[in-house]
């Protein structure tokens, strides 16, 4: 292997990989909406990321949500541009395995977004998800608007609180922040298990549910 061990901790700009100027190849067509990846949304349409563990079956949860209309597996949250796979999972780039959700908020909302992503892995964690071990495993919500972290915060909150009452006693270590760059992961990354319907989906929740209610917006 390239990387043989992975720290444990995120890398500074000191220690992160320089990474390269260009963008990694990836492709064109999305394997189940055909259509193009990178297309445009239409207007009134928003963008979401969420790091889930690994983004294969993080992936599939969105896409099969009702008012998504496009998805996409990459990389957030670090430091090393344009990123390769290998080199996220050295744990040297600071990025996590992320999903970039286009929907439409008048069929899902945000605040329903976030419940799906709570709900489908275990958030407390940290550097990790189930066996999938390292830095880019890790729980994230990466915000494009103000709103959305007003939101992600309040989700996050209620559903601590859930989580104790159902005798969960590990705070939640997702981390919320601003959406920098979203770097679209290679091509055999891209809808993997579409393509690869026995592939590995190393994510699960914790069967305890997340609430939406009136002290959350769901903007």
């Amino acid at each position: 292997m390239l990387f043989s061990k992975k720290p444990a901790t995120l890398p500074d700009a000191a220690t992160a990989l320089p990474g390269r100027a260009t963008e990694i190849p990836t492709a064109g067509e999305h394997f189940i909406f055909h259509r193009a990846l990178k297309a445009a949304a239409p207007a009134g349409y928003e963008t979401a990321v969420f790091a889930i563990g690994c983004f294969w079956g993080a992936e599939r949860k969105f896409w099969e949500q009702d008012g998504v209309w496009m998805t996409a597996s990459g990389y957030a949250g670090g430091i090393t541009p344009n990123p390769t796979y290998e080199e996220v999972c050295s744990g040297r780039t600071g990025h996590s395995e992320a999903v970039r959700v286009v929907f439409d908020p008048a069929r899902v909302t945000y605040a329903e977004l976030v419940k799906l992503a709570l709900e489908s892995h275990d958030p407390t964690q940290g550097m990790r998800q189930g066996n999938d071990i390292g830095t880019q495993y890790r729980s994230a919500i990466y915000t494009t608007s103000d709103a959305q972290a007003d939101t992600a915060r309040q989700m996050v909150d209620a559903y601590q609180a859930e989580l104790a009452k159902a005798g969960h006693r590990a705070a939640i270590s997702t981390e919320i922040a601003p959406l920098k760059t979203f770097y679209y992961a290679e091509d055999y990354h891209q809808q993997y298990l579409a393509k690869n319907p026995a592939g590995y989906c190393g994510i699960g929740g914790t069967g305890v549910s997340c609430p939406i209610g009136l002290s959350v917006s769901q903007g």
